[in-house]
């Protein structure tokens, strides 16, 4: 009997301490309202999980997930509701690039997260929070880092005879895709070029530019775009593979460019590993065909892809009251192995966006090593993984460079359009850079 009364006594005890550091009592008190996330891409897919998450810990709290077009785009309403004084509207959260968080934080709207990350800094993968990293200072958490890759549809490199091991360097690539127009009788091209500004953003900026070595600027902030043998070793590459007739021109993330490709007229994307969730999504005809390797390098510079970073940021809204809660939720999307790997499932049976985490344990899990249907039984997962190796150095990004990108990207427009040359097009950049900007700040 005195046995019995002791355990159950050490059960009550247990069950207290329980819900002191896990329970009711441990969970903090938010007020009614509701936590505003601003997303490029689809964002409602990872409403699924923030959803749960934060009805689990405060149960009167929704959450909206907002899509907008372009990270500029939210930079902008944000920007513009901090000056009409609409703080209400203000999102609590907003994910960026490096060039997103350098305009933000320089505007005083982000808050200051150093303190909390570098706390559990060596759960996560190296690096991960460099892009977000101005004077020492830390303004967005890790939200993903995924490499530049190519995709290729392997059943037209075997139809037509090409080894997609010849794509490990440039020349290469660019010898792969005269290989395929001339067997082909023209009718594959090796990849896709758009009239909009998503020729500089993804072949361009995130892209050819990092791992050419090229520069806009020099150490200085001095515009050296012009001029600099980065850039024209970037943009030359360019250059040869639309010239040449070997990209197909269509614009991006339209179903022109998913019909063509089904349709097996566009061979490889040389694309941040983001473009899986495109393809899974929008191709059904080549499921299964295509395959993942790492990135082409130029023999001269010997570097792989730059890998990109987007940040989870949290907003300077005035009240801040959620933001113990927003830490929480990015903290367990990225660490709760269990629920994340049973989320990840659940975006490839529904083809919905997902990528690889930045936790050092979760990574090292056998799910992130699996085969894809999609991939012919490559694990594209690890096929990411493995895009991360030997990286090539990001731009540096400076507060001018969303206008510079801006600037860039229209000279690049009109290139494509046929009314300037290459090597115009660069001359014209460096020369409206100097005109409309000057000098930028650097970091």
């Amino acid at each position: 009997m005195k046995k019995f009364l002791s355990l159950m006594l050490t059960a009550i005890l247990l069950l207290s301490l329980s819900a002191c550091f896990f329970g009711v009592v441990a969970k903090e008190t938010y007020p009614d309202g509701t936590l505003v996330i601003y997303s490029t891409g689809q964002p409602q897919f990872r409403k699924i999980y923030y959803e749960a998450f934060v009805k689990n810990q405060a149960p009167n709290v929704d959450v909206e997930t907002v899509q907008i077009e372009t990270m500029a785009a939210g930079r902008q309403k944000v920007s513009m509701n901090y000056l009409a004084g609409a703080y209400d509207d203000m999102p609590e959260v907003i994910m960026l690039d490096a060039i997103g968080i350098v305009d933000l934080a320089s505007a005083e709207l982000l808050l200051d997260v150093t303190d909390y990350y570098t706390a559990i800094a060596d759960e996560f993968v190296e690096g991960a929070v460099s892009d977000a990293t101005i004077n020492g200072r830390i303004w967005g958490l890790p939200d993903a880092v995924r490499p530049q890759v190519l995709f290729y549809n392997a059943a037209i490199f075997e139809e037509y005879d090409v080894d997609p091991a010849m794509m490990s360097t440039f020349d290469g690539y660019v010898e792969a895709g005269r290989l395929l127009k001339e067997r082909s009788n023209g009718e594959v091209y090796l990849s896709y070029v758009c009239p909009t500004t998503y020729t500089w953003r993804y072949w361009g900026r995130r892209g050819l530019m990092p791992q050419a070595n090229a520069h806009i600027w020099d150490e200085n902030g001095n515009v050296v775009i012009g001029q600099d043998e980065g850039t024209k070793r970037a943009l030359g590459l360019l250059d040869t593979l639309y010239s040449e007739g070997l990209l197909y021109k269509t614009t991006m993330m339209q179903p022109p460019l998913y019909e063509a490709t089904d349709n097996g007229k566009i061979a490889t994307f040389y694309i941040g590993a983001f473009w899986d969730e495109f393809l899974r999504k929008n191709l059904t005809k080549t499921a299964g065909d295509w395959r993942v390797m790492n990135a082409p390098v130029f023999e001269e510079v010997g570097t792989g892809g730059a890998p990109v970073s987007t940040f989870f940021c949290l907003v300077d809204t005035g009240t801040n009251e959620y933001v113990q809660l927003v830490k929480d939720l990015w903290y367990d999307f990225q660490t709760n192995t269990e629920d994340r790997n049973a989320w990840v499932a659940e975006m490839e049976r529904i083809n919905g966006p997902y990528s690889n985490p930045v936790a050092v344990e979760m990574l090292a899990h056998p799910f992130w090593q699996e085969p894809s249907k999609f991939y012919g039984g490559q694990s594209f997962r690890k096929g990411e993984a493995d895009g991360l190796s030997n990286p090539s150095a990001n731009m540096v990004v400076t507060p001018q460079d969303a206008e510079a990108d801006t600037i860039i990207s229209a000279e690049i427009e009109k290139y494509v359009a046929g009314e300037q040359t290459m090597e115009q097009a660069i001359v014209n950049m460096g020369r409206e850079l100097k005109i409309r900007i000057g000098k930028a700040e650097m970091p």
